[in-house]
C-alpha cells in the first residue's frame, strides 16, 4: 500500500510541475517591450490550406532589442503571416519587403504596464490553483486509501506532509517566475 501511497504522490509532483511549466509558458506570452519570438509561439497561420503553428513556416531572429525579423521558409507565406500578426490582436504593426516580416515593438505606456502586471498576476494565480488542485487530488486519493484499510495514519500522515512540501515549493516557483515577469515588465 505505501507503493501506492508514493505513486500517487510522484502522480501528483509530476502535475505540479506541469502547471509550473504551463504557467511559464503564459507568462512568455506577455509582452513586455522587448522584441522575443515566444510572443509568436501559439500564432497559427493558414497556409496551404491549413492552419499551421508559425514555427512551421518561419524562423525568427532579434537584431535589435525592439525588433523582431520573421523569415518564412516560403517565400509565398509572407503574406499569410503577416495577415495572422495582425489579426493577433497583439497591437503589432508588422511591415515586410517582400522577403521578411518585420515587427517593431514600441516602448510600454505605464498605464499598459500595470495592466499587463495585473493580468500575470491572474496568470500566477491560476497556475497556483492548478498546483492546489493536484495536491487536493491526491489528498483525496490517499485518504481513501486510508478508508479502504491497509494503510496506517501515520503514512498518511507523512504523505499529507510530502505533498504539502511539494505544493509549497511549486507555489514559490511560480511566485518567483511572475515577481520576475513583472519586474521585466516594469523595467523602461
Amino acid at each position: 500500500m505505501n507503493e501506492l501511497i508514493d505513486l500517487a504522490v510522484e502522480d501528483a509532483g509530476e502535475q505540479m510541475r506541469s502547471a509550473v511549466d504551463h504557467t511559464r509558458r503564459e507568462f512568455s506570452s506577455v509582452r513586455t517591450g522587448r522584441a522575443s519570438s515566444s510572443l509568436l509561439e501559439r500564432l497559427s497561420v493558414e497556409a496551404y490550406g491549413v492552419e499551421m503553428r508559425i514555427q512551421e513556416l518561419a524562423s525568427f531572429g532579434v537584431p535589435e532589442a525592439r525588433l523582431l525579423v520573421v523569415t518564412p521558409h516560403d517565400p509565398a507565406n509572407l503574406n499569410a503571416i503577416e495577415r495572422a500578426i495582425i489579426d493577433s490582436g497583439m497591437g503589432l504593426t508588422p511591415s515586410n519587403d517582400g522577403r521578411v516580416v518585420r515587427l517593431a515593438f514600441p516602448p510600454l505606456t505605464e498605464e499598459r504596464r500595470r495592466e499587463l502586471s495585473r493580468v500575470v498576476g491572474a496568470m500566477g494565480e491560476e497556475g497556483k490553483q492548478r498546483v492546489n488542485a493536484a495536491r487536493r487530488a491526491a489528498r483525496k486519493e490517499i485518504d481513501q486509501l486510508e478508508s479502504d484499510g491497509g494503510v496506517s495514519k501515520d503514512d498518511v500522515a507523512r504523505a499529507h506532509g510530502r505533498l504539502d512540501a511539494l505544493k509549497n515549493s511549486h507555489v514559490a516557483m511560480i511566485d518567483r517566475a511572475q515577481a520576475n515577469k513583472q519586474r521585466e515588465l516594469m523595467e523602461v
